[in-house]
């Protein structure tokens, strides 16, 4: 598969800066090989079974049903079975993180949207921990979480990173709520819901407010060889990280600096910093728990028959439809954050015109 097929949280085009690097020639070697193994064909949507009068059978509880697995530094999928959902936890500090992860990703969404599991009927959740060797990302395969243990020089194993495993889990709710086409604008869209289910994620677990969260993805998973804080910025696109071997951090933050390109599916991982910082300074504007306010509305936008291929104005517009419902001043804030951010124009200047 190549680097433009990847759909793991480490954009291809980072990966492709390290494969590069002379400094770091552990993470580059690591890096090649992560890119050149890629990741398992996306299955096109979560599997349900059918009974024999043709009626839909998924098991609707208010707690997870989890499955960590062990590819044993294999790329094959799914690997041994090393803890269930009633197991006490394990010596592998990867498997317990990875299991607490899934956990916590559950219950945001059972509490703040009520929704069970990533398909809203109960869907078990399972993960793949030490996949491939030096793997240099997760990512999710319409399955399962797959979490490699980084390279160790660059990247730090994913499963201590709540923001990662909200962000890859969100992608099954995305998988099973719209479709959302992962290239171009849908793609950045795509990108930028599971940016936000990723921090909501963190938000909730730690009971932090929007004011109080740091609105960034990843943090953690660079070692301190890198001169960076996280993979991305939700408050600040383009400064998670200024890196003499990686580079600095690519996304924007505003329409006018759209990045029109061939690679990384049509920029899906860069430009998905520009309704990421719409929903951060929405949240912020509004205050308190951002999974009550700005939160919900994405969410049920996201919920509400979107087309696979929305853009980011059709997204902004049932973001609005859906704040109506939430109350005035939430909508107010959602409407001044996507102007600010220049996906839609303010009515005010348009009427004076």
């Amino acid at each position: 598969m190549t680097m433009n097929g990847m759909q793991g949280i480490v954009p291809g085009y980072l990966l492709a800066r390290l494969a590069e690097s002379e400094r770091h020639s552990h993470a580059a070697h690591a890096a090649r090989q992560t890119l050149i193994a890629g990741r398992p064909t996306f299955r096109a949507a979560l599997e349900l079974s059918i009974d024999a009068n043709g009626a839909l059978v998924a098991e609707v509880t208010p707690a997870p049903t989890r499955t960590i697995f062990d590819a044993q530094n294999s790329e094959k999928l799914p690997g041994m079975i090393v803890r269930g959902e009633d197991d006490v936890p394990v010596a592998d500090a990867s498997v317990n993180e990875a299991f607490d992860g899934l956990g916590a990703t559950f219950r945001m969404l059972l509490d703040a949207f009520d929704r069970d599991s990533l398909d809203g009927a109960g869907a078990a959740l399972n993960a793949t921990v030490h996949y491939g060797e030096d793997y240099d990302n997760a990512f999710w395969d319409g399955q399962r979480m797959v979490f490699g243990d980084g390279d160790g020089e660059v990247f730090r194993g994913f499963t201590g990173s709540i923001s990662v495993i909200g962000h890859e889990l969100g992608h099954g709710v995305i998988q099973s709520a719209s479709g959302l086409v992962y290239q171009g604008q849908s793609g950045a869209l795509n990108e930028s819901i599971a940016d936000v289910f990723g921090a909501l994620t963190e938000q909730h677990l730690r009971q932090q407010s929007a004011d109080e969260a740091t609105w960034l993805i990843g943090e953690g998973i660079f070692t301190d060889a890198v001169q960076g804080r996280a993979l991305r910025s939700m408050l600040e696109p383009g400064t998670a990280y200024d890196d003499d071997e990686l580079g600095k951090d690519p996304q924007p933050g505003h329409m006018r600096d759209f990045v029109r390109t061939e690679e990384d599916n049509g920029g899906v991982h860069i430009n998905s910093g520009i309704p990421n910082r719409a929903f951060a300074l929405a949240a912020q504007a509004i205050g308190g728990n951002a999974w009550e306010s700005a939160g919900l509305a994405w969410y049920r936008a996201l919920s509400s028959g979107l087309s696979t291929t929305a853009g980011f104005t059709e997204f902004a517009e049932r973001t609005l439809a859906a704040a109506a419902d939430i109350g005035s001043s939430v909508e107010e804030a959602i409407r001044t954050a996507w102007v600010t951010v220049g996906v839609i124009e303010d009515a005010r200047v348009r009427e004076s015109r």
